[in-house]
């Protein structure tokens, strides 16, 4: 397939950015990447984080721009740049002040998870035992995050408060990165009844490339993940499946570390598992990197898709939500 026929987007992935890295990225054929701004980080530290990208978008402006709304990312690909996302992986960045979401939705952040693995002041993350739901001050960071244009994103967050989140929002919501149990059963990854839920609501799913959510691991076939995809297309709906990667590049073991750990505990997390996930495993040799992206669209027709739903599941899906979901409501 011609990438020129479709919109190619990652809804996430986090990267050690260099020039170089920027340059791989510009030749992949993605039109437009989700990228982590912070994890743990409070407001300063965000802010910082927030204009080290402002940094890396005047440094590399012939190589990527930034997406506010999602005719940006048709911009980037008419220029031939990659439209970049920021995005947060947990609250963290809006402290106990939910005037924040517009402060830092205006400084350009379009994307915000609800909890990251652990319970949050907003919802419940996936590695708790006990599953609250939504609090009240989630309630009111998603009516906020509505109002402004801010995705409400539950990779991360447990069964009971996606269900809640998806109920609650009045737009729909998103999973940018993570696969069904039935594929694989990490904590991480979705029941059906959420992603029937997620699909039902309007939203859409991010399939992951991570070795964790995977089955077999780093050994996972480009003919599994695809026919996993095709399972999904068909409890979800062909509108409401895309990628997102969750690809990791250029980092050790320390900022892994960092990503499990943060500031909450002074022992090692391991994730899911035990120390043997103790490094950052290996991608599966059919996507190492972001320049494999269409293989994924090769494996996609391998296994039957026809070329427009080819077309919807590498970015049209993911374009189509963002058009309605980056703008004030």
């Amino acid at each position: 397939m011609n990438n020129n026929d479709m919109v190619v987007i990652d809804a996430l992935q986090y990267v050690n950015w260099t020039r170089a890295l920027f340059e791989k990225l510009n030749c992949s054929g993605m039109n437009a990447v989700h990228v982590t701004v912070a994890y743990w980080e409070n407001t300063q530290e965000t802010l910082e984080k927030i204009g080290l990208w402002q940094q890396r978008f005047r440094d590399n402006a012939d190589l990527i721009m930034p997406v506010r709304v999602a005719t940006d990312i048709e911009v980037a690909k008419k220029q031939g740049k990659v439209g970049i996302i920021l995005g947060f992986q947990n609250c963290s960045p809006i402290e106990d002040d939910v005037k924040k979401i517009q402060t830092l939705h205006e400084l350009g952040i379009r994307i915000m998870q609800l909890s990251y693995n652990n319970q949050s002041l907003l919802s419940t993350g996936c590695y708790e035992e006990k599953d609250s739901g939504i609090t009240r001050f989630g309630r009111e960071a998603i009516k906020e995050m509505n109002r402004v244009g801010m995705v409400i994103d539950m990779s991360h967050s447990a069964e009971q408060s996606t269900l809640e989140a998806i109920e609650l929002s009045q737009r729909p919501i998103a999973i940018t990165h993570a696969n069904p149990a039935f594929f694989h059963k990490a904590l991480r990854n979705k029941s059906n009844t959420v992603l029937k839920a997620l699909a039902q609501s309007g939203g859409v799913l991010g399939c992951s490339l991570y070795p964790f959510h995977l089955k077999n691991g780093s050994d996972c076939t480009l003919n599994d993940f695809c026919i996993m995809m095709a399972r999904t297309v068909d409890l979800m709906g062909i509108d409401h499946v895309g990628i997102g990667s969750d690809l990791c590049v250029n980092w050790d073991y320390s900022t892994l570390s960092w990503m499990r750990s943060g500031r909450w505990t002074s022992g090692v997390d391991y994730g899911e598992g035990s120390a043997s996930n103790a490094d950052w495993p290996d991608q599966p040799s059919w996507f190492s990197e972001a320049g494999d992206i269409m293989n994924i669209a090769a494996g996609l027709e391998q296994v039957g898709f026809r070329q427009t739903d080819v077309t919807k599941i590498m970015g049209g899906n993911w374009l189509r939500f963002f058009d309605n979901a980056f703008t004030a409501a």
